[in-house]
């Protein structure tokens, strides 16, 4: 009984019990919910880190900016020029030696013709008194056949003027026998040997006379071309003798004497250069200029030194050597007092004239990209986006800008050569 009063209790209790079910969390506390709004936050997070396609960021310190304006653009180049002496002539040995004496002494004013210095070498001493001696050897051996000429002439003369005198002498009896005869004291006979010994003394004359010209003639062609071999060696002889002149070392040109560095006892073969001498007191300006002005420098253009030098630009050489060429300047008028060779001006180029245009400062900017596109920045300064511009001519200053910008805007003027592909730069 008691066991069953047990098993209907139990019975009872166990109907009165119920299942009670637990409440879903709220979705922001479920874990897939969590783990999934984690994975979405961090692909956000990303997304925002990331810079845009094309694009790079740049710290805003590391970057330089400049505005485009309207204003005077000036078309000048600015060079640091050197001066230089207006005409350069070089000092060379004539013949080689060794160095014997100096004579005058580096940076000295010579005059032209001015010894500098002697040399020393015997073999060409000897060679030149060996050649000496040939040539007044066959310089006498000249004057001796024209001395034979001319006793030749003179004595074809004296048989001419011989047969002459027997000439008149012959027709001086001839006349005083026909006067006898006249007077009927000398025969025929008596007259007629003297008539015959006349006229053989005038064909005798003339044949004289006529053989003189023929030789006289040959004469004459034989001592031109004497006088001819004997100036010939004359010149000769005088070229000899200035083979030891050149043993002297003579100032060209009158000047200021510079880069004579010759010692005694140094070997000099000929030609090698002994010195220079620079015109005194006649200045030219030389300077170096970047190759971009190349097509825009030319003779004749005006120039304008610190002081208010007024120069022309003289001579423009085109080989570029390291991005730069050369030109050289001439004064306007008497150069400045107490220039001096090597000494450096600061001078201006004047290009162009003086005209209102747009822009922009120059910068590193201008090297980036063939100077075709600029980086303008917007409004608020946190972006600059590539624009394709179009560069005109340019100061050491200033820009031209003939498209693709306009005053007020605000570009990168530092260089952007290391993010020159991106076309969008976030700074920050």
């Amino acid at each position: 009984m008691a066991e069953s009063v047990s098993e209907s209790s139990l019975s009872s209790g166990a109907a009165m019990d119920r299942r009670i079910d637990k409440p879903p969390l709220p979705w922001w506390r479920q874990r897939r919910m969590l783990i999934a709004a984690g994975i979405l936050l961090t692909a956000f997070a990303v997304w925002w880190l990331l810079p845009t396609g094309g694009s790079t960021d740049i710290a805003a310190a590391d970057i330089e900016t400049g505005t485009i304006s309207r204003a005077p653009f000036e078309d000048y180049l600015p060079v640091r020029a050197t001066v230089a002496p207006a005409v350069t002539t070089f000092v060379s040995a004539v013949s080689g030696g060794q160095v014997e004496k100096l004579l005058v002494q580096d940076g000295a004013r010579v005059a032209a013709g001015q010894p500098l210095a002697t040399l020393a070498n015997p073999t060409l001493k000897l060679d030149i008194l060996t050649r000496e001696a040939d040539i007044a050897g066959k310089l006498g051996d000249i004057s001796g056949e024209g001395l034979t000429l001319e006793r030749n002439k003179l004595d074809r003369a004296d048989q001419v003027a011989s047969a002459n005198h027997d000439l008149i002498k012959a027709r001086r009896d001839l006349s005083i026998r026909q006067q006898l005869h006249d007077q009927g004291f000398v025969s025929d006979a008596g007259v007629k040997s003297f008539a015959e010994e006349a006229d053989y003394q005038k064909k005798r004359l003339g044949q004289l006379r006529q053989g003189q010209a023929a030789e006289d003639s040959i004469a004459d062609v034989q001592a031109a071309r004497l006088a001819q071999t004997r100036a010939r060696l004359a010149r000769n002889l005088a070229a000899v003798e200035a083979g030891l002149d050149a043993l002297v070392i003579r100032a060209p040109v009158a000047g200021r004497l510079t880069n004579f560095t010759i010692e005694p006892g140094q070997m000099l073969k000929a030609g090698d250069q002994a010195g220079q001498i620079d015109s005194e007191g006649s200045w030219k300006l030389i300077a170096d200029v970047d190759e971009y002005y190349l097509g825009r420098v030319s003779v004749g253009q005006a120039a304008t030194g610190e002081n208010g030098e007024k120069l022309a630009i003289s001579k423009v050489l085109p080989a570029v050597t390291n991005g730069r060429f050369r030109i050289e300047l001439t004064f306007r008028g008497q150069p400045p007092a107490r220039l001096n060779r090597g000494q450096t001006i600061d001078i201006r180029v004047t290009l162009g004239a003086t005209h209102d245009a747009i822009v922009a400062p120059v910068g590193g900017w201008l090297d980036s990209g063939g100077g075709t596109s600029a980086y303008v920045l917007d409004k608020d300064g946190r972006h600059a986006r590539k624009r394709p511009v179009r560069i005109g001519r340019r100061n050491p200053e200033q820009a031209e800008i003939l498209s693709g910008l306009e005053p007020g805007d605000r570009i990168v003027t530092s260089n952007t050569s290391a993010f020159d592909k991106s076309a969008v730069i976030n700074l920050h």
